[in-house]
């Protein structure tokens, strides 16, 4: 029986201090997994991938201890569920 695999998105909303927007934005290049969808007036928005939970937190957590972040929330969550290719077919495909 083929394993099932989860995978987690979620969007998380960055506040950086003042003047800090385009070094924040920089950093984030560096970090695996996760996407800027948008920044403007200090905020950041951003997707996070990854196999848990525990790593959506792990990852924004160390966004928060960047230089000029005020603050790192995550907004949204969802969970894919994926199932392991049987034979070259995926296995959960209608």
């Amino acid at each position: 029986m083929p394993e099932t695999r989860r995978h987690h998105i979620s969007s998380a909303v960055i506040l950086a201090k003042p003047g800090c927007l385009d070094d924040v934005r920089a950093a984030l290049v560096y970090f695996d997994n996760v996407e800027v969808h948008g920044a403007d007036k200090g905020k950041i928005v951003i997707v996070i991938e990854g196999p848990s939970t525990g790593v959506l937190g792990d990852t924004l957590m160390r966004i928060s201890l960047l230089d000029g972040v005020i603050a790192a929330n995550m907004v949204f969550e969802h969970v894919e569920m994926e199932e392991e290719e049987v034979h070259g077919q995926r296995t959960d495909a209608a």
